[in-house]
């Protein structure tokens, strides 16, 4: 059984053992189409035009980076990594986020803005989309540390 190992007053996750794998993997799986779709339709109905900032693909990472700091803080601060919060991490956060937001999809709007003779825009999209994420996932862990109180013992079930 997966459990977690105190570093530093924070749990930190240890293997699933292989009983879990095959569901942890469905939940990724499942929850990777689920964020992939979402995407895709946001990205057909609201196209960059040539040579214009790619605003889906900046607000969709900026997003799921939130979403994602959020998520990790609220799950670390209720307990274990295991039974329904590691099922929630992987499948919500791996799965969902992971293929919602799209660092592919991002790179390629960038060599094309530089391909395209937009190396400005391009080179300040790179730059921008790094650090506003970056910003993006810290304020989402602090967001998840002011709407979630820390346990003060870790839980020997995990699935409270």
């Amino acid at each position: 059984m997966g459990g977690v190992t105190a570093a530093a007053g924070r749990s930190t996750p240890t293997r699933p053992t292989s009983r879990h794998l095959p569901r942890l993997t469905g939940l990724v799986v499942l929850g990777g189409m689920l964020g992939t779709a979402l995407r895709a339709q946001l990205e057909g109905a609201f196209a960059a035009p040539a040579g214009g900032w790619p605003w889906t693909t900046f607000v969709i990472n900026v997003v799921g980076s939130f979403v994602l700091g959020a998520l990790l803080e609220v799950l670390s601060r209720t307990g274990r990594d295991a039974g329904w919060r590691r099922a929630v991490r992987v499948g919500l956060g791996t799965g969902v986020l992971g293929g919602f937001t799209t660092y592919s999809s991002f790179i390629v709007e960038t060599a094309l803005l530089v391909r395209d003779g937009h190396a400005g825009t391009g080179v300040v999209y790179a730059v921008v989309s790094l650090v506003v994420g970056l910003l993006s996932a810290t304020a989402g862990f602090v967001v998840g540390a002011a709407v979630t109180p820390a346990t003060t013992a870790t839980r020997a079930d995990g699935d409270r």
